[in-house]
């Protein structure tokens, strides 16, 4: 059984990409999922001034060990006008200052949605873009368009058939190869 952390790079009380986060971790049954919140991580905005001056945030120390401690990453990344949002490249640009292979060895189900037909697209191709450079190894990857015509908040369940089918064909794999 392999410890797998799980996450999304919003920081909205109401984040949907924290809410599809929760939705594969419940579908993760053969493996240890942990279920963190960024939005309990209060961090500066990323300066060498900032570091300089007062190092770095304990907040980001704790979450390098808890990503450390994990064998592999689910990561929902939103998306601000096309990339990820300031929150998160925020939290990126101190975990990379503080090892620049802080992803080093995992293996990462990387994932994206929005409101929109994209499903945050763009964020995606980024984050799969830039992750490798910090170590990682994206197994799967996977775009959830159209969040509210596709999963119920009342209930937390993917609604879409089709769009369930190929969510649960990413999992398999990605529960198989890590």
């Amino acid at each position: 059984m392999k410890k797998i952390l799980a996450f999304a790079g919003s920081n909205s009380s109401t984040s949907i990409n924290h809410k599809l986060v929760e939705f594969v971790a419940s579908q993760i049954s053969e493996h240890q999922v942990r279920i963190i919140s960024l939005i309990n991580y209060s961090v500066p905005m990323y300066s060498e001034d900032e570091e300089k001056n007062n190092g770095f945030p304990g907040m980001i120390m704790g979450l390098k060990h808890d990503i450390a401690d994990a064998d592999a990453l689910i990561i929902s990344v939103n998306e601000h006008n096309g990339s990820w949002g300031a929150f998160f490249k925020n939290i990126v640009d101190w975990l990379s200052r503080f090892d620049r292979n802080f992803m080093e060895g995992k293996k990462i189900l990387l994932m994206s949605t929005s409101p929109g037909k994209r499903g945050g697209l763009s964020s995606l191709e980024y984050a799969k873009s830039v992750f490798p450079r910090f170590g990682a190894e994206i197994v799967e990857s996977f775009s959830f368009p159209s969040f509210y015509d596709n999963f119920s908040t009342t209930s937390g369940r993917v609604t879409e058939e089709t769009l369930l089918l190929g969510l649960n064909e990413v999992l398999s794999t990605f529960a198989h190869q890590i």
